[in-house]
């Protein structure tokens, strides 16, 4: 039995990065920061952050471009793949990504909106969760 499956939440660390395959499907591109917090043998706190290389076709890239910015807050879920290639120079070039399956979108910035003037304006917040199934997995190449 196998299994690659990812699960991260993070901040932005760029504007995602939309682009079309020649095929016209979307994809779309930006690293993620993950914080790992800790005490060290002497009692000090620790931080440790790790980034990834973040990569949504379909709709979810749509999604993504539309409502994430550089220090967004998000969930994704998807699948570890290492790219190679030889660039210009001939040499052999490699990059691991997470392909994205599965988005929550975090919550919005302070600041960004204005508040409510009454309570009958008060409506619940709309924060879309986009599936796998909404996506045709086929164009994902995997």
């Amino acid at each position: 039995m196998n299994l690659n499956k990812v699960f991260l939440i993070g901040r932005l660390t760029r504007n995602p990065e939309m682009k079309m395959l020649p095929s016209g499907q979307p994809v779309a591109n930006f690293g993620l920061a993950t914080d790992r917090y800790y005490t060290d043998k002497s009692g000090q706190k620790q931080q440790q952050t790790e980034f990834h290389n973040i990569v949504l076709f379909g709709r979810l890239a749509e999604i993504a471009s539309q409502y994430l910015t550089k220090g967004s807050l998000a969930f994704f879920e998807g699948g570890i793949r290492t790219r190679s290639w030889q660039d210009s120079s001939g040499n052999k070039r490699y990059r691991t990504e997470v392909v994205v399956q599965r988005l929550q979108l975090g919550p919005k910035p302070v600041g960004k909106t204005t508040p409510p003037q009454s309570p009958k304006e008060v409506k619940e917040e709309e924060i879309p969760i986009i599936e796998e199934e909404q996506i045709n997995v086929k164009d994902i190449p995997f």
